[in-house]
C-alpha cells in the first residue's frame, strides 16, 4: 500500500525513524505493560464459560464501548474521526476485519487441536510480518530473519508442539496458523494507520469494526451471546480491561515508534507470560523448557531489535 506523504515546498525530510533508539522511554515500558497484559488472555479465555467467538465478540465490544465517550465526547478526538481521511479509515477499518479474522480463527482452535500447536502455530506472527514488509519492497536484514526464527523456535521449545494427523486437530492447526497470518495484517496495518492518526482514533474505529463482524459470525453461527453467570461477566470485564484494552491498545500506541517487527516479535513473551500467570493463579506449573525457551525468545527478539536498529541507520534504501 502506498504512504501518504504531505506537499510541502521545503525538501522532503526523511521518514521518522522507528525502533529501540528511536523509540521514547516510557514506549519501552508501555510494551513490557502490553505484553504482560496479553498474557493474560489464554488463562482468562481457558477459564471462562462462554463460546469462543462470544468470548471475542465481547471483548471487542466491550473496548468499543469503554473508548466512545472518551472518542465522541472529548473535543479533540470527535474533531480527528470527524476528519479522518477515508483512506485513514478504510486501513482502520480493514485492521479491524483483520483482528476480528484473528480472533475468529484462533479462538476456536484452542479447541480443535491441543493449546501447544495453537499457540505456536498462532505465534508465527513476526515471520508473516517480516516477508509481508518483504514483499512490500522494504529491506529486512538477516539478522531480522534470524531473530524471527529464533524467538518463534523458543516458542516450540516451550509449548513442545505436537501435531496431530486426525482431522479435526488438523484444521484446528490450519486456523491457528490463519490466525497468526491475519495478526501479522493486524499489526502493520495498524503502524501504517498509527503513522497520522491517534490510538484514540484509531483503536476505536478498529475494535468497533472487529465488533460488528464478530456479532454477525456469533449471530450466523448460533454462538450464545447471553445468559452467563456473574463470574463469566466479571472474567469478560477482566479480560477486556486487560488483554484488550491495556494490551492490545497500548501495542497500537507503541507500534508507530517501535516498528511493526519489534512489535509483533515482542508479542512472543505472551507465551511464556501467559505460563508465568498459570502457575500463579490456577497452579498450573510451567514446564522445565519454560525457563531455556524464555531465553530463546529473548535472544531472538533482541536479534530483531538490533538488526531493524542497524537498518534504519543504514543509508536510505540499503
Amino acid at each position: 500500500m502506498p504512504i501518504a506523504t504531505r506537499r510541502t515546498s521545503a525538501p522532503l525530510a526523511p521518514p521518522a525513524p522507528t525502533g529501540l533508539h528511536a523509540a521514547p522511554r516510557i514506549d519501552l515500558v508501555l510494551l513490557g505493560v502490553a505484553v504482560a497484559s496479553v498474557s493474560l488472555s489464554a488463562p482468562l479465555i481457558a477459564a471462562t464459560a462462554a463460546p469462543a467467538l462470544a468470548i471475542a465478540f465481547w471483548r471487542n465490544a466491550m473496548a468499543a464501548g469503554v473508548l466512545t465517550p472518551v472518542a465522541l465526547l472529548g473535543r479533540g478526538h470527535r474533531t480527528e474521526l470527524r476528519t479522518m481521511g477515508r483512506r485513514a479509515v478504510l486501513l482502520a477499518a480493514a485492521a479491524g476485519c483483520l483482528l476480528a479474522l484473528h480472533f475468529a480463527l484462533w479462538l476456536p482452535s484452542l479447541r480443535m487441536t491441543s493449546v501447544a500447536s495453537s499457540t505456536a502455530l498462532c505465534t508465527t506472527t513476526p515471520i508473516w510480518t517480516t516477508i509481508v514488509l518483504w514483499l512490500r519492497g522494504r529491506h529486512v536484514p538477516r539478522m531480522v530473519w534470524a531473530g524471527s526464527v529464533v524467538a518463534i523456535a523458543g516458542v516450540l521449545i516451550l509449548t513442545g508442539v505436537d501435531l496431530s494427523l486426525s482431522p479435526r486437530a488438523l484444521a484446528g492447526d490450519a486456523l491457528a496458523l490463519g490466525g497468526g497470518v491475519a495478526a501479522a495484517g493486524y499489526v502493520l496495518l495498524g503502524a501504517e494507520v498509527r503513522r497520522t492518526v491517534s490510538t484514540t482514533a484509531y483503536t476505536y474505529v478498529c475494535y468497533s469494526t472487529a465488533a460488528l463482524l464478530l456479532l454477525g459470525v456469533c449471530v450466523a453461527s448460533g454462538a450464545q451471546l447471553g445468559s452467563y453467570s456473574p463470574a463469566t461477566w466479571a472474567k469478560l470485564a477482566v479480560l477486556t480491561g486487560a488483554a484488550q484494552l491495556l494490551g492490545h491498545t497500548l501495542l497500537n500506541r507503541v507500534v508507530s515508534t517501535l516498528g511493526p517487527s519489534v512489535t509483533s516479535t515482542s508479542i512472543l513473551l505472551e507465551t511464556p507470560g501467559a505460563a508465568l500467570i498459570a502457575a500463579l493463579w490456577l497452579h498450573q506449573l510451567p514446564p522445565a523448557a519454560a525457563w531455556p525457551a524464555l531465553l530463546v525468545i529473548l535472544v531472538g527478539l533482541a536479534l530483531v531489535i538490533r538488526g531493524d536498529s542497524v537498518a534504519r541507520k543504514g543509508p536510505v534504501g540499503e
